[in-house]
């Protein structure tokens, strides 16, 4: 799958099995409405902004049935159906939405079935390029078998349904576990500058040509009150976000961003900052930061 990269876009790119994709990619989960439930209050502005990220040259879109639910889906298929060769759209499979916004699991062999087939609906095509089996819960990983869930989807790979399997809110033994069943190309985990628990786990991934894929990398992120990340902010006359967007990019080349958002005008300032140089007295001090 050809791909092609903007000059102004960030990061180069990282191939996904035998899908070359931007490292810095898109995450619809804002196109939503609020609590991710519902359309979006501004149904044109949710296009637009989808339209201008490809626009922009990139093709990692983060999308799942369950935002909505459907409706980041449906949206992405209004506004760039028929996809372009090189868009690479992956989406996770692993929990419902409830009447009153909650996120239950499902994760039967049943269950799972019912999501891929839903998710290849609502995006309108024959074959997804990316389903990542999630686990663990809202407070992250927890430790558990996933051979059962895992399995399933190695099954729906193998009727063709499926190019790329990846796991998401994993440990590291259940990555290994993961890898014991399947080829995995990507694992999708909380991490950023306030929480480095990954490090060690990126690397090892890194060696062995996995992707990672931290979601929620600005959001909920405590540093960004840091004095550390402030003072590098100030120093490039950049926002913090941007900031942290770039660090991320540094620490390794086989991590990708799916930062979202629901602005056109964000989605440039996103790309922009991402693309930051940073010295190694700043990419020091922001490791000061250090885990949490």
């Amino acid at each position: 799958m050809a791909t092609t990269c903007t000059p102004a876009l960030p990061g180069g790119t990282w191939t996904l099995g035998d899908s070359p994709v931007t490292r810095f990619g898109y995450g619809a989960m804002q196109l939503a409405g609020p609590w991710v439930m519902g359309p979006p209050d501004d149904h044109e502005g949710a296009l637009a902004v989808l339209r201008e990220a490809v626009h922009h040259g990139i093709t990692h879109i983060d999308t799942s049935d369950a935002y909505g639910p459907r409706i980041t889906n449906e949206l992405i298929r209004e506004a760039l159906h028929p996809y372009p060769e090189s868009l690479f759209i992956a989406t996770k499979v692993g929990a419902t939405r409830d009447a009153q916004g909650g996120w239950p699991t499902a994760r039967r062999p049943e269950d799972l079935r019912k999501q891929v087939h839903g998710n290849l609906d609502s995006l309108g095509v024959e074959v997804l390029d990316l389903v990542n089996m999630r686990m663990g819960d809202a407070q992250g990983p927890r430790p558990g078998s996933i051979a059962e869930a895992l399995g399933t989807l190695a099954e729906l790979q193998r009727d063709g349904l499926i190019r790329h399997l990846g796991v998401s809110n994993v440990t590291a033994q259940q990555i290994d576990e993961a890898r014991g069943i399947a080829p995995i190309v990507c694992v999708q985990n909380m991490y950023n500058l306030a929480h480095r628990h990954d490090d060690d786990l990126i690397d090892r991934l890194a060696a062995d040509g996995i992707a990672y894929v931290p979601y929620f990398p600005l959001g909920g992120f405590t540093p960004l009150q840091s004095e550390a990340l402030s003072r590098v902010a100030s120093r490039l006359r950049a926002t913090p976000m941007s900031v942290a967007l770039a660090w991320l990019l540094r620490r390794s080349p086989n991590i990708l961003l799916i930062p979202g958002t629901r602005s056109t005008v964000h989605l440039r300032e996103n790309i922009a900052g991402a693309g930051l140089r940073l010295s190694d007295e700043d990419v020091a001090e922001l490791d000061g930061i250090g885990p949490t």
